[in-house]
């Protein structure tokens, strides 16, 4: 949120005391060389910049400081000059580019309030929608990284969620086809059919079955509206209490292993179609298994992280940029692979990135 003066109108980039000196030394820096030099009041109007150049970094208040200041020194140059008769369009000038500045200032912070308060909006409707991280269950403790492609947006197109069942520890990572809004609606609906039926649907499959459903019903509902079709890749996860993991995965990025400083990719079977295209498999999609060791962390991911690029266009080396680390953690791992990727990319994602980082309890604790 910004910071705001007294009048709650706007930025501070700097303290009023510190605004009254720039201002007074760019005065100086502007009359006093050309008052050595000789005749200097054809200079004077050009300080109109001043109101200008606050009225967009400062508040109303520090715009309006320097509007009147400017048009003092003006008035008061041209009366010390006996030039002030001759000169009423320059003062004019001064006087009506300060109050447009002014207006410009008080603009520009009302723009930036309403900003401050959607953004406030879309953060409560992320910790509605999006679990908070790291978290504990009974079997794994959890933590994520979630960083959206979208400028000022803070829910995108990848979703993830965790929920303790009576069946163990459920896991789901999603990225829906495309980016921006029409992705949400998608995510959304995988998201909800998948914390509504995760307690009650015994077996994986079964459970990715309904997945299914959501997102055919959610396309069925988009091609009414006129948009495109979205397919959903995902992995959904089981995590019982002796640390086997059942898993299936709908075209999705691979899980990955991080143990004993060495970083691999979970050896399975070739994954079946995303959501959205179960139509196309005569089957329902298998359920594969593997162990997850206690001193290990079980990293899954979005092609936002295996499809970054530095600025030559080299992809993101995922297993190699993590291994070599001993002792990791889930939160270690997450601050890690959240920093390389900036380091590495330089700059903004291009796609949404998730990121979810869990490894089995060591101790009792309290559970989602």
């Amino acid at each position: 949120m910004s910071t705001t003066d007294g009048d709650g109108m706007g930025r501070l980039p700097f303290s009023s005391g510190a605004l009254a000196s720039w201002v007074v030394g760019v005065t100086a820096v502007v009359l006093v060389p050309a008052f050595v030099a000789g005749p200097f009041t054809g200079l004077v109007p050009f300080l109109v910049f001043l109101p200008a150049f606050v009225a967009g970094m400062g508040t109303v208040r520090q715009t309006a400081f320097a509007w009147m200041w400017v048009l003092v020194v003006v008035v008061g140059v041209f009366a010390y000059r006996d030039e002030l008769g001759g000169n009423p369009l320059s003062v004019l000038f001064v006087a009506g580019f300060g109050g447009l500045a002014v207006a410009a200032s008080w603009y520009r912070t009302r723009k930036e309030e309403e900003i401050d308060r959607l953004r406030s909006a879309v953060a409560a409707l992320q910790r509605r929608i999006l679990r908070p991280l790291p978290l504990s269950t009974g079997q794994v403790e959890v933590d994520g990284l979630y960083w959206p492609v979208e400028e000022d947006s803070m829910v995108g197109g990848d979703v993830y969620e965790v929920v303790e069942t009576r069946y163990g520890t459920r896991v789901l990572i999603a990225d829906v086809q495309g980016k921006g809004m029409p992705a949400v609606g998608a995510a959304f609906a995988v998201l909800e059919m998948f914390r509504v039926t995760a307690y009650g649907e015994p077996d994986l499959s079964g459970l990715v079955g309904l997945l299914e459903d959501a997102v055919v019903r959610q396309n069925a509902f988009a091609e009414e509206n006129g948009e495109p079709e979205r397919f959903v890749t995902a992995l959904v996860l089981d995590i019982d209490d002796t640390g086997e993991v059942r898993v299936v995965n709908c075209g999705h990025v691979p899980p990955h292993v991080l143990r004993g400083g060495r970083a691999g990719q979970v050896p399975l079977a070739e994954a079946s179609v995303p959501l959205g295209l179960g139509g196309l498999i005569p089957e329902p999609r298998a359920v594969e298994r593997f162990d997850l060791p206690p001193d290990a962390v079980l990293l899954l991911c979005t092609d936002g992280v295996t499809e970054a690029r530095d600025p030559a266009g080299s992809f993101y080396p995922l297993e190699e940029r993590l291994g070599g680390r001993e002792g990791a953690s889930p939160a270690r791992v997450v601050r890690t692979l959240e920093a390389d990727l900036r380091d590495f990319t330089a700059s903004a994602p291009r796609d949404d990135i998730a990121v979810l980082a869990l490894a089995r309890r060591t101790a009792p604790g309290p559970s989602a």
